[in-house]
């Protein structure tokens, strides 16, 4: 089966071609656009490349098209990209303005350019579907509830990953199982000894969530990417009373407000270097403190939330880091276990240094109660997953 994995920037378009079956997969081709205006010109030139160069004999061979759509009003899984989902896209645009109308447009391409081909969209907040009221809903009025504000989560497909390969490393294939059928199956009934993971996504985007048996019970983005840990330069978690506060003592408007917590925060403002912790990390070697705080924050920001899942789990046999930051920055790996020694955290600290630029590896002693790993992400390959299991349980 010929899947095709669509994933649209606010301003890129990257596509990889997976040949899949029950037991294995490849990529036969990828490649991508920057600088992204529009989709259509990007995708019918991506279609020509795969026929010109051999991989496919025409558009039509694809068996699926898979979407990794963000936000959805009323709507969440792995599930057809049909009006639906297009509706569900346009009813949170706002809320997520750089990515919500970019897959509206892609998919409403795809439809008119390969009318047959079934399209398939995987929800970044898919993950999340299970967890307690508790878990994903704020303390504000009805109304306001009533307009779909709680908790939604995000890197669903990342996090995921790591629930299935983390449990299969450490041989809980029962976790790993259950896992693998999320989407198609639900989680069923489990009443086997816990395996708790703390999953920590850390890159241009990060995001920390805590995963007991397979299943998310919490995770510290919010209602929007917007919310949680500082992120590259958005500003992750802040106070409500600060936008109006800023507005009034700043003269601005809260659009302009809204711009600066999007544009201009985060990593970037902290430092005021960049929005690239290896940049950031650079200057704080070279004694800025400016930038020697923003690298402190973001750590101080993950160990916050992972010790709230730590808590609410009762325990980790696990703590995984993922993506840009997560494989490659160890010395934010060493900060963030330090001190856990009497939680059974131990660093070998010759397996960290090892561990880096795709490398999957596990980054603990041996006798460490609690296992550290790093885990190269692969979303692409995720979400190609999911959309073969969805299509084929037809």
């Amino acid at each position: 089966m010929k899947i095709l994995i669509a994933n649209l920037g606010s301003t890129s378009f990257k596509y990889r071609l997976f040949d899949m079956d029950g037991s294995s997969s490849s990529m036969i081709a990828s490649g991508g656009f920057e600088r992204v205006s529009e989709y259509t010109p990007c995708i019918e030139k991506m279609l020509e490349d795969l026929v010109a160069e051999g991989h496919l004999a025409s558009g039509s061979e694809i068996d699926a098209v898979g979407f990794k759509t963000v936000l959805g009003k009323d709507l969440s899984g792995c599930v057809d990209a049909d009006e639906k989902v297009l509706a569900a896209l346009e009813g949170f645009k706002e809320v997520a303005p750089a990515h919500n109308p970019a897959y509206a447009e892609g998919i409403r391409c795809f439809e008119r350019l390969l009318p047959e081909v079934r399209r398939v969209a995987l929800f970044e907040t898919a993950f999340y579907q299970w967890m307690t009221p508790a878990a994903f809903s704020y303390a504000i009025p009805q109304a306001w509830r009533d307009l779909g504000i709680r908790r939604y989560g995000f890197h669903g497909a990342s996090h995921k990953f790591i629930a299935e390969r983390t449990a299969k490393l450490f041989g809980r294939y029962d976790v790993a199982d259950r896992v693998r059928s999320l989407y198609v199956d639900g989680p069923g009934e489990f009443s086997a000894e816990p395996f708790r993971v703390l999953s920590c996504h850390l890159g241009g985007s990060s995001s920390v969530t805590g995963i007991k048996n397979g299943l998310a019970i919490g995770t510290s983005m919010g209602f929007s990417p917007q919310s949680g840990l500082p992120q590259n330069n958005r500003v992750g978690d802040l106070d409500s009373m600060a936008v109006p506060y800023a507005c009034k003592m700043l003269g601005i408007e809260v659009g302009e407000a809204e711009r600066q917590l999007n544009k201009e925060s985060g990593l970037l403002g902290l430092s005021g270097v960049s929005n690239d912790v290896r940049d950031v990390r650079e200057a704080a070697a070279g004694g800025s403190e400016e930038a020697k705080l923003a690298i402190d924050t973001l750590v101080d920001s993950i160990r916050h939330w992972m010790g709230s899942f730590y808590f609410k789990m009762g325990g980790a046999e696990v703590i995984s880091f993922t993506a840009g930051i997560g494989e490659n920055d160890v010395e934010l790996r060493s900060a963030v276990c330090a001190g856990l020694e009497d939680l059974g955290v131990h660093i070998d600290q010759a397996a960290n240094e090892a561990t880096i630029r795709g490398k999957e590896g596990v980054i603990s002693t041996d006798d460490s109660a609690v296992k550290v790993v790093v885990i190269p992400a692969n979303e692409e390959l995720v979400i190609a997953r999911e959309v073969y299991r969805q299509v084929s349980k037809d």
